[in-house]
């Protein structure tokens, strides 16, 4: 059940990340990509920033080991000398005392040393580090400047693909006569009109086979008949001679 619900999500969220990704706009997610390079890059340049801080301050406290270690030595080789002259004068309180000194000097120098030996190695890899942090940034700041170039290249291609869409558009709309409203394209208009035509041209078939419309024709021709017989009785009494009697003909009933 576990890994049927698991299954329908993963489903899920495949088919909204789809979606979300065909409802997008292209230029907004251009912009937003080239946001996280930039985010990306600032991150790795604060991060190359601590590291060459850490180098540097490893420098500041290899400095001071180092001149600790170099006054250290030169107080212990003081101490001896004059533990020395105080030997040849005879003086040999004096003299132990100096060699005391000198002693404490010496365990001094060797901690410092030692210190100076750990600080040396630290800033070996600190500067190792730092060499390659200026490395990691030089080299995303080069794949940076590329990711805005294709941007511009990116857009200008989706400018170019929607100048062609709307010109595919216009030469579809040029050639289906077709405009992008509610209004009826030729084609649709001219099966209209023929179906009018069709529909006119049956009803008036069935009308001239109709009883009625053969009666009409009849009465028609009567009196075609009888208008022709009262023209040429009207000739007639033109050229003075007596006009014929015409009787109309019967008419149908």
């Amino acid at each position: 059940m576990g890994s049927l619900l698991r299954r329908a999500w993963r489903y899920l969220v495949a088919a909204l990340t789809g979606k979300l990704d065909e409802l997008s706009d292209p230029k907004i997610q251009i912009e937003q990509a080239i946001e996280d390079a930039k985010m990306q890059h600032q991150l790795l340049s604060q991060q190359a920033a601590t590291v060459i801080g850490n180098q540097r301050e490893l420098e500041l406290k290899l400095t001071r080991s180092i001149e600790e270690t170099e006054k250290l030595q030169a107080n212990a080789r003081q101490a001896l000398v004059l533990a020395q002259k105080a030997k040849a004068a005879g003086d040999d309180t004096k003299a132990a005392g100096y060699e005391d000194s000198a002693r404490a000097f010496a365990s001094r120098l060797v901690a410092s040393e030692s210190s100076m030996k750990d600080l040396h190695l630290l800033h070996d890899r600190a500067v190792q580090a730092s060499d390659q942090a200026r490395a990691a940034v030089e080299a995303n700041a080069m794949a940076l400047q590329k990711k805005l170039a294709e941007r511009t290249k990116l857009l200008g291609q989706l400018d170019q693909a929607k100048m062609q869409e709307r010109m595919n558009e216009a030469m579809s709309s040029m050639t289906e006569l077709a405009p992008r409203s509610d209004t009826p394209t030729l084609e649709q208009v001219r099966e209209k009109i023929e179906g009018r035509y069709a529909r006119a041209l049956g009803q008036a078939e069935l009308a001239q086979s109709s009883v009625e419309a053969r009666m009409l024709e009849v009465e028609k021709a009567s009196l075609d008949v009888e208008g022709a017989a009262r023209l040429e009785a009207i000739r007639q009494s033109l050229e003075g001679s007596p006009a014929p009697e015409v009787s109309p003909p019967d008419k149908v009933g």
